[in-house]
């Protein structure tokens, strides 16, 4: 029986970077090795088991054997006669294909840690046509490293999508791949790579289509970054990527096709939804009055949910600042919102004998606070 540390742990290390994660690979052992040793099974597919103090995981050594099309149509083999190679052998990416003993030694079998030094993307064998899912990793990667990806492994995308591999991918799939390349820093290369082997239109068809123009591509990848450099959570980033649909015919009915199908989070969907009804008053948001103001901060709900306005004018600022330019608009608009909500509403409800004008009564006084603001400014 030995223990392999296996896949990004090693990766991770050989680049320098901050290990999360170790994950284990176990040849020569039986399950019931495994549970003698104290060992908690966890695996629904195929065995893999909880260290008993440290509850890293630890996996049998395994090969697959496709037998369906999808991510889920593979039959499982794993049996103490399968050697590391042979498990190294079905992951994704040679980056991804590199353990260490437990002396502190590299086992290599596929290149993947000159693949580092080149920053190169590249399959390990054309098993990788089996599971649809990969494409979106090697993009997802390419997003978190930068790396470029082999040509052959170009071809080999571009095949699994002919092939109609891509059309067995799941909405959760897609979104947890995609939430994860979307929070890298250049998550513009993860759909550079996705349009390039023809993945795009199959996964986010939205997306293909409002992308046919090059403009609108362009002015989508540099927003999407700038989310990334600006550190913006993962409901501002998905906002900015919804804002490519802005030109089409229907941009709302798009939008929420593309957030239905993919079963994006609540918080993504509905910020994103609110971003493409609101991107444009908020854009002059430096040239309007107080009266105007009001009518935006209401349509935007900002006095109950004044975090996710801050990151309403975070999105809108992505997709449309100009270089060098500052956002005028998101300083002034922060501005009048906290002027507005510190008008007591409650005094004034008190205050008032006639129920049904207090509305107009707090919706004056907001007016006349933030006209102070502005004038202060």
């Amino acid at each position: 029986m030995k223990i392999y540390s296996v896949g990004g742990a090693v990766r991770d290390e050989l680049l320098g970077l901050p290990v999360k994660d170790r994950d284990y690979v176990v040849v020569g052992a039986t399950p019931e090795d495994m549970t003698r040793l104290g060992y908690k099974p966890v695996g629904k597919d195929f065995p893999v088991f909880l260290h008993p103090k440290t509850h890293e995981e630890y996996a049998l050594a395994r090969t697959e054997r496709k037998t369906a099309r999808g991510y889920k149509g593979f039959q499982v083999y794993a049996a103490p006669d399968v050697t590391l190679e042979e498990d190294l052998s079905r992951r994704d990416l040679t980056i991804n294909a590199i353990a260490r003993d437990q002396a502190g030694h590299i086992i290599d079998p596929y290149g993947g840690a000159q693949d580092l030094k080149l920053g190169v993307l590249r399959h390990v064998s054309p098993a990788f046509a089996e599971d649809p899912v990969r494409i979106l990793r090697a993009a997802r990667f390419a997003a978190r490293f930068g790396f470029k990806l082999a040509p052959a492994t170009l071809r080999l995308m571009r095949g699994m999508v002919e092939a109609g591999e891509a059309d067995a991918l799941v909405a959760e799939r897609v979104w947890q791949e995609l939430a994860i390349g979307l929070m890298e820093a250049a998550p513009s290369k993860m759909f550079a790579l996705l349009r390039r082997c023809g993945a795009l239109a199959r996964a986010l068809p939205e997306l293909a289509l409002a992308w046919s123009s090059r403009a609108q591509y362009a002015r989508s990848q540099r927003a999407l970054d700038f989310a990334a450099a600006a550190g913006y959570v993962l409901p501002v980033r998905y906002a900015v990527l919804a804002c490519a649909l802005a030109d089409g015919d229907a941009p709302e009915g798009a939008l929420r096709q593309m957030s239905a199908r993919l079963r994006a989070p609540a918080d993504c969907a509905d910020l994103a939804l609110l971003t493409l009804r609101r991107r444009q008053p908020i854009v002059l948001g430096a040239q309007l009055d107080a009266e105007a103001v009001v009518t935006l901060l209401q349509a935007c709900d900002a006095w109950r949910r004044p975090a996710r306005f801050e990151q309403l004018l975070q999105a809108v600022e992505c997709c449309h600042r100009r270089r060098a330019q500052p956002f005028a608009a998101a300083a002034r608009l922060i501005a009048a919102l906290g002027a507005a909500r510190a008008v007591d509403a409650g005094a004034i409800a008190h205050s008032e004998s006639e129920p049904h004008r207090i509305g107009a009564r707090l919706r004056a006084a907001r007016v006349a606070a933030i006209k102070l603001a502005f004038d202060a400014r």
